[in-house]
C-alpha cells in the first residue's frame, strides 16, 4: 500500500515525529508522577499533536491526475499566483521572459513537478537571504535553485524553473540531473517549509495564460499556459 509521504522529507520526515512522540511521553510520564498537573499535561499533549498532525501533512505526497497535452505548461507548485510579469532573462531564455511567481505557504505540498515534458540542461544553485518568499524581490536576493530546461513537444522553448527558500524554508531538494527527461507532471523535488517557485517562458503572442494573480495553483494538475498551434 503506497505511503502518501514524500522521499524527499526524509530525514525530517522520520525525525521531527520520533521528537514529538518523545516529547508526548515524557509529558505524560511527568503527568501520571504528578510533577505537571493534569491540565497542563492536557495542553502540551494536545499542542504536540497538532504538531505532529502537521509535519505529515506537511510532507504529504497526494496522487495527482496530470492533464493530457503536449501544448500546455502545468504548474510545477501548490500554491498562489503571486505576480505573473514580463522580465529579461539573460541566461537561459536570453530576452524577452514570462515569469509566473508561485508563493507557497506552511500548508501547501511543497513537491515540484515538471511543468511539461523536458530534457533537464543545467542545475545551478544560487547561495543568497532568506526573505519573505510571497516578495517577487526574494527570487533575486534570497538562496535559490535554478533548473534549465528545454520541451521535448513543440514549441521546443527553453524553460526556467527556479526553487526559492523563504523565510522559513532552510532546505532545497532537487533530485533532477543534467540529461535527464522529465514527463509533463513527474516529481522532482521539494523545498521544505514555506518557499516560493517560479517558471520563465518565452514571452510568445500563442502563449495563453489560464491563471490571474490571486488564483490557487496545484502542482502538476492546474493548467498557467496552454499554446496555440
Amino acid at each position: 500500500m503506497r505511503i502518501p509521504l514524500t522521499k524527499y522529507g526524509l530525514p525530517q520526515v522520520v525525525a521531527f515525529p520520533v521528537m514529538i512522540l518523545a516529547v508526548m511521553v515524557t509529558v505524560y510520564i511527568a503527568g501520571s508522577k504528578a510533577i505537571m498537573s493534569p491540565a497542563t499535561v492536557a495542553i502540551v499533549e494536545v499542542i504536540m499533536a497538532a504538531i505532529l498532525i502537521w509535519v505529515l501533512a506537511f510532507f504529504r505526497d497526494p496522487h495527482r491526475r496530470v492533464p493530457v497535452g503536449s501544448n500546455i505548461l502545468v504548474s510545477p507548485a501548490d500554491g498562489r499566483i503571486t505576480d505573473i510579469e514580463v522580465v529579461e532573462e539573460n541566461e537561459t531564455i536570453q530576452g524577452q521572459t514570462l515569469r509566473i511567481g508561485i508563493f507557497l505557504g506552511i500548508f501547501n505540498v511543497h513537491i515540484n513537478r515538471a511543468p511539461c515534458a523536458v530534457r533537464i540542461d543545467k542545475i545551478t544553485h544560487r547561495n543568497g537571504r532568506y526573505r519573505n518568499a510571497m516578495n517577487p524581490e526574494s527570487g533575486r536576493v534570497n538562496e535559490s535553485n535554478d533548473i534549465a530546461m528545454t520541451r521535448l513537444d513543440e514549441p521546443k522553448d527553453p524553460l526556467l524553473l527556479r526553487q526559492i527558500s523563504g523565510a522559513i524554508a532552510r532546505r532545497i531538494v532537487c533530485k533532477a540531473q543534467s540529461g535527464q527527461n522529465f514527463a509533463c507532471g513527474q516529481k522532482f523535488g521539494m523545498i521544505k517549509f514555506g518557499s516560493r517557485t517560479e517558471l520563465y517562458l518565452p514571452a510568445r503572442q500563442n502563449a495563453k495564460f489560464l491563471v490571474k494573480v490571486g488564483d490557487k495553483v496545484k502542482a502538476g494538475r492546474t493548467i498557467l499556459v496552454r499554446y496555440s498551434i
